[in-house]
């Protein structure tokens, strides 16, 4: 009777052992269709995607050429310029000063950039929620003339300072990208570092993120993936000096060192749980408005369970990354060139994932 149980314990343990192959399969083979109807040139630009849950990769893969001049095949250990998605770690670097008591969220920006106009009415939380009304400097006509200029942050501020605002601080939500760069300005004069210095010795080193850099294009940097703009042809993609996106879009990363930034979100191993509440909170206008955003992420919904995602967008790349916090899920994608968003495809990923989990 014993040997008998014990027989039919074993078979179950091999039938369910063999249920999850099978369900692996299927599931990475829907993930694969879903990429490559996006990612159908083999030869051109390709992008890197991983899928995680409760923290275990369940999908890393890699399509299309890292560098289509050398005839490189992309590897997920390439190292991306991610653009807008440096916003999450400019808003995590204020929080960890807030904890440090160095600022608080309330506080006017007057009593840090005095000679800002309109300062002592745009706060701090302002600037993180894309409620300043401040115009974002990236609209103006005249970018290009500062594009290839290597600016200190008191310059760039200086570039956009006395436009005329959008609207009142507070009144409206206008996705900013001037609110950020005086974030990293901030955190400069607070931390007595650079931002690069910053984001590299008090976020990457601490999470392990070992292939995380704020960008550089003259540094010799291992798995670099090069960008590239699409159209009738493929062209390499428009310099920039890294002074312009600064803290609102300079950062490059890799798959695995985003899902390593995602856990320690995760885990607080930067800013306490309290914080973490404050950073993913649907914040409000002074009307009362929710704003489907935080402090560094978008705050939405897929298939009606709550996600929090951000995207970016810099010359010759686009990246994106969807994270459901009930269900622990993470769904990073990066692309180099700016012809392929992965925006769609990431949150059709994880819609697909998240409809598998509720089979499971």
């Amino acid at each position: 009777m014993k040997n008998r149980l014990t027989k039919t314990i074993s078979l179950l343990v091999i039938l369910l052992f063999l249920f999850q192959i099978s369900f692996s399969q299927k599931l990475e083979k829907q993930i694969d269709s879903l990429v490559s109807s996006v990612y159908n040139d083999s030869n051109g630009p390709g992008g890197v995607f991983l899928v995680s849950k409760e923290g275990k990769t369940i999908y890393r893969k890699a399509i299309g050429k890292s560098n289509i001049e050398l005839d490189v095949d992309m590897i997920p250990e390439n190292i991306f310029q991610i653009g807008s998605m440096t916003k999450q770690f400019t808003a995590i670097a204020i929080m960890m000063l807030q904890e440090e008591g160095k600022l608080n969220v309330s506080d006017s920006i007057s009593k840090y950039l005095p000679d800002f106009p309109n300062g002592e009415k745009i706060t701090i939380h302002h600037l993180l929620t894309h409620t300043s009304g401040i115009k974002d400097f990236t609209k103006k006509k005249s970018i290009m003339s500062i594009a290839k200029s290597d600016l200190k942050p008191k310059a760039l501020v200086d570039f956009f300072k006395d436009e005329p605002i959008d609207f009142a601080p507070g009144e409206k939500f206008k996705y900013n990208n001037s609110g950020y760069a005086l974030l990293g300005y901030i955190i400069e004069l607070l931390s007595n570092q650079d931002y690069k210095s910053f984001i590299e010795e008090q976020i990457f080193a601490k999470v392990g993120m070992n292939h995380s850099y704020y960008a550089n294009d003259r540094k010799i940097i291992k798995n670099r993936a090069y960008g590239y703009h699409g159209g009738k042809e493929y062209k390499n993609k428009f310099g920039v000096s890294f002074t312009i996106p600064y803290a609102s879009g300079a950062l490059m990363s890799t798959v695995d060192d985003m899902l390593l930034w995602q856990q320690a979100i995760n885990n607080n191993i930067l800013i306490s749980q309290k914080t973490k509440e404050l950073v993913f909170k649907n914040h409000s206008l002074d009307d009362g408005t929710k704003i489907n955003y935080g402090y560094g992420w978008h705050l939405k919904e897929l298939n009606s369970v709550k996600t929090r995602e951000h995207g970016g967008s810099i010359f010759g790349f686009k990246s994106m990354a969807v994270y459901v916090p009930d269900l622990d899920i993470y769904v990073v994608g990066f692309s180099n060139c700016d012809c392929n968003s992965p925006t769609v495809l990431v949150r059709e990923i994880a819609c697909v994932i998240i409809k598998n989990n509720e089979k499971s």
